[in-house]
């Protein structure tokens, strides 16, 4: 996510508050900034439902991300999301209060349109289309506003614990389709798309990566690589089991970022498929405790620190700022899930992480290449040596004071 966004929302799917979970939301072409649509800013409702159009497109000034109306009735709400033309945007999200509310990954220019409803109670809300030239945009839900969640610090942090579950359920399965169309783009022999649909699948991983990474298959051994599936699907080469060998996503990097696919790559991208099928299937019995997601948001700004600002992730892409923007995500994700218990417990904290996130991601910004892989300039080695010692401070600060989170909500 941008600033635009990040000042808005902590990137979080809680949408067990306000119906299905769905794909939404967008920015702006620069134009209609205060108000898309021209002269109709509020959807027209038939039968209770209102309804919102979202049109992507290339423009003079950069990719455009255009919804019909900015104002809807509390109630039902349908978006459908068209890509025309705009090869820097593939996803949209909805956002209220610091969490997202619904989103959609993967959505390629002239893939139909994406159909997808929303029951949204009155409030203020924000359509966001990351990559595009104006990425956020101000949405007005009027009417009853949805009830804000009440009680106990405990049992707010408990229920933010347990929603955190979905959020995880679905990038498991973004993750999954994601892999499933980079097994396409290999087997087709097109290095070129499959090094795009590769910055479209990796984030999926990064942003959740503290809580699946512990996974072995059923009947093997902790200690045997063979069926640690966080092995056999983000192993590095710089740590590889002669013993079981490369597996997972950097061994199809390393062969299409070299513009080369062989059978041997097609048979890493299919087995890299059955094994993200594997994860998404035991990762429905994961249960969460607030300590659990401090833990879990703590441990991803560890990885960005120790694997993305070293360059060490991605040595043949060079795409670790797309895997640093997941994983702080994923720690924001795991932040909001906790808010509204945090807030309960330590204010000042709650809101010193907040302000800490909006540092990180306004840094980030400027990094952001709506035309590259993953939406991310390239991490070279020339920019890792000017830039490093930047990005590694500000996470710090972040991370300094997200070390105080998990004894917070553990003694709630």
């Amino acid at each position: 996510m941008s600033t635009a966004s990040r000042k808005a929302a902590v990137s979080i799917v809680a949408a067990l508050s306000l119906g299905s979970l769905a794909a939404c939301g967008s920015s702006n072409s620069d134009d209609k900034a205060s108000g898309t649509g021209g002269d109709a800013t509020q959807a027209a409702s038939q039968g209770g439902l209102s309804t919102v159009d979202v049109v992507l497109a290339s423009g003079a000034n950069g990719d455009t991300c255009t919804p019909s109306v900015t104002e809807v009735p509390a109630g039902p709400v349908t978006f459908s999301v068209k890509n025309e033309s705009a090869t820097g945007i593939t996803e949209f999200e909805l956002l209220q209060d610091q969490k997202i509310i619904g989103e959609k990954e993967s959505l390629a220019p002239g893939l139909p349109a994406a159909s997808f409803t929303l029951t949204l109670g009155g409030g203020s809300y924000q359509l966001y289309c990351p990559g595009a030239a104006t990425e956020a945009i101000d949405f007005k839900v009027t009417g009853q506003a949805s009830a804000a969640p009440t009680g106990s610090a405990a049992t707010l942090l408990a229920d933010g614990a347990k929603q955190y579950g979905e959020y995880v359920t679905t990038q498991v399965e973004a993750m999954v389709a994601a892999v499933e169309k980079l097994q396409k783009d290999v087997e087709s022999g097109d290095a070129s798309a499959a090094q795009m649909q590769y910055g479209v699948a990796r984030p999926f991983y990064e942003k959740i990566e503290s809580d699946v990474e512990g996974f072995v298959l059923p009947g093997t051994a902790a200690t045997d690589n063979s069926g640690n599936l966080d092995y056999l699907v983000d192993m590095r080469a710089s740590n590889l089991d002669p013993a079981v060998g490369w597996h997972g996503f950097h061994a199809v990097e390393r062969d299409i970022f070299a513009g080369r696919i062989t059978a041997q790559t097609k048979k890493l991208a299919a087995e890299l498929t059955v094994n993200v099928k594997k994860l998404a299937e035991l990762s429905k019995t994961l249960t969460y405790k607030p300590e659990d997601l401090a833990n879990g948001a703590a441990g991803l700004l560890e990885e960005v620190q120790a694997n993305k600002i070293s360059g060490e992730e991605e040595k043949f892409s060079h795409t670790d700022l797309v895997d640093f923007a997941s994983n702080v995500e994923g720690a924001q994700q795991a932040f909001a899930y906790l808010k509204d218990g945090l807030t309960e417990v330590d204010a000042n904290l709650t809101d010193t992480i907040g302000k800490r996130f909006e540092a990180v991601n306004t840094m980030l910004d400027t990094y952001r290449d709506p035309h590259g892989v993953g939406g991310y300039v390239r991490y070279t080695p020339q920019l890792k040596k000017t830039d490093a010692n930047k990005l590694s401070q500000t996470v710090q600060a972040l991370q300094d004071s997200l070390s105080h989170l998990a004894e917070k909500v553990a003694t709630a």
